[in-house]
């Protein structure tokens, strides 16, 4: 393990340095988008027409290599982690925007119902009653933002030393160091797992309604001949 983590002197950083600076700029984009789709998504549940035109413009945005969001971002915010971060946010919205519409959608209408008949008006019936019952699904495509954001990162290599681990990836083909390529893939790789294991228990935490396992059917379900047993 000695001499491992050594990295070279122009990234001017540590490794785990590295690793803070690359989940710095994939969770906060993450957050972002997060808080630009939730009004997002409730928008495209009262208007019903406005969801197509919002998921096609996220669509499109999503398209865009990041190269090219970094070419025109740099004459604005330079060479630094905000050019990096604004299009992982942008990317974020094609998975969050649905994930909250669908899961707001999915709450039964008599609850919405009985929550009007309570007095509530539409935002704190949104927020105290469909988010909550949203969750499952939100989560859900945080799980997925989440990794696809922790995975871009590394483009940011290519505007100088904001590339988090993705920095490593570019040093070690650079020297023809295979160490810093592995440095960075399992480092990219460790951190999307963690987090999305972190993201799992969140769930489990605000969801205790939810199932913990898969069930399994009794074994009278199962067998028809135990089935005509059990019925004698």
């Amino acid at each position: 393990m000695n001499g491992l983590f050594d990295l070279p002197s122009d990234l001017q950083n540590t490794y785990l340095g590295l690793v803070g600076l690359h989940l710095r700029e994939a969770l906060l984009p993450v957050l972002a988008g997060l808080l630009v789709a939730l009004p997002v998504a409730q928008l495209c549940v009262r208007l019903r027409w406005l969801y197509a035109p919002v998921l096609g413009v996220t669509t499109v945005l999503y398209a865009i290599p990041s190269l090219a969001f970094f070419v025109v971002l740099i004459d604005y915010t330079g060479q630094t982690e905000t050019t990096v971060m604004i299009p992982l946010a942008v990317y974020s919205l094609v998975v969050l925007v649905p994930a909250v519409v669908d899961g707001v959608r999915s709450v039964p209408p008599e609850t919405l119902d009985a929550a009007t008949a309570m007095g509530l008006g539409p935002v704190r019936r949104y927020l105290t009653v469909q988010l909550p019952i949203a969750v499952p699904a939100i989560l859900a495509g945080l799980r997925v933002a989440t990794a696809s954001s922790i995975s871009l990162v590394s483009v940011g290599m290519l505007i100088g030393n904001q590339g988090g681990l993705g920095n490593l990836l570019n040093d070690g083909m650079t020297y023809q160091q295979p160490r810093l390529v592995w440095l960075s893939v399992l480092g990219t790789a460790g951190l999307a797992v963690v987090a999305d294991a972190v993201l799992v228990a969140v769930r489990l935490l605000l969801t205790p309604w939810m199932p913990r396992g898969t069930r399994t059917t009794p074994p009278v379900a199962q067998d028809p001949a135990a089935r005509q047993e059990a019925a004698r």
